[in-house]
């Protein structure tokens, strides 16, 4: 399975999104006129249809919809794991017939409205709201993150040295011991406890071995001594 995109890459994104939207809000001659939406995308046009049969109504709905797709459509986000879009250039596109306002007991505050590129009828702060867009965006953002981050550790967990005297893995702390140095070193291969452990008994062993020596050489120098008795002379 493909890897997600790296932290550098979900920033550069988030940032880009950043601009995106600042630039529809400050560029255009809307924005001069009308307060910020508080969501993505441009200001929101309606169209309320009337007239003729229901049927013919909803013709002249899907073929709004079909010829306005490029200013409406959102785009997805890059990247593999995302469902959310990219409203940051869309034109909110509401839709409903004056027929189904006033059979609604709420009016136009009811569930008439739909807003282009979905299929249900809603409330008009629902149609104008944007689930799938910058909101789920950074939902899924973190989960990709933490996704990336689960695989980096798993891949570093991998690589973690094992000790070929006790078979346990190192710890954080002794991994970077050994790899501190490009000179390996002479337990470079034993964990903490071992690598201990093993400094210790050479370390025991060479007390011995200088004890011995001295103690060898205190004999030596006594049995000289006997040998040569009074006055030097020897017997």
């Amino acid at each position: 399975m493909a890897s997600g995109p790296g932290p550098k890459a979900d920033a550069d994104q988030e940032r880009a999104a950043r601009r995106r939207g600042a630039a529809v809000h400050d560029f255009r001659l809307w924005s001069r006129i009308y307060p910020a939406t508080g969501r993505e995308g441009y200001v929101p046009v309606a169209f309320v249809f009337t007239g003729k049969t229901a049927a013919q109504r909803e013709s002249r709905m899907q073929r709004l919809e079909q010829t306005a797709r490029r200013y409406f459509a959102s785009t997805p986000h890059p990247g593999e794991g995302y469902t959310a879009v990219d409203c940051h250039q869309a034109v909110p596109v509401v839709v409903t017939e004056l027929e189904r306002i006033t059979a609604d007991p709420a009016g136009a505050a009811g569930p008439v409205w739909r807003r282009l590129g979905r299929d249900e009828w809603q409330t008009l702060p629902e149609a104008l709201d944007n689930p799938d867009g910058e909101r789920l965006y950074r939902v899924q953002l973190q989960a990709a993150r933490r996704r990336q981050a689960e695989r980096e550790a798993a891949q570093r967990e991998a690589q973690r040295p094992v000790c070929t005297r006790c078979g346990e893995k190192f710890t954080d702390e002794r991994w970077r011991e050994t790899t501190r140095s490009s000179w390996p070193g002479e337990w470079d291969r034993l964990c903490g406890p071992c690598a201990k452990e093993a400094a210790d008994r050479v370390e025991a062993e060479r007390v011995a071995r200088r004890e011995a020596e001295e103690a060898a050489r205190e004999a030596a120098e006594a049995e000289a001594k006997k040998g040569r008795g009074l006055f030097g002379r020897r017997r």
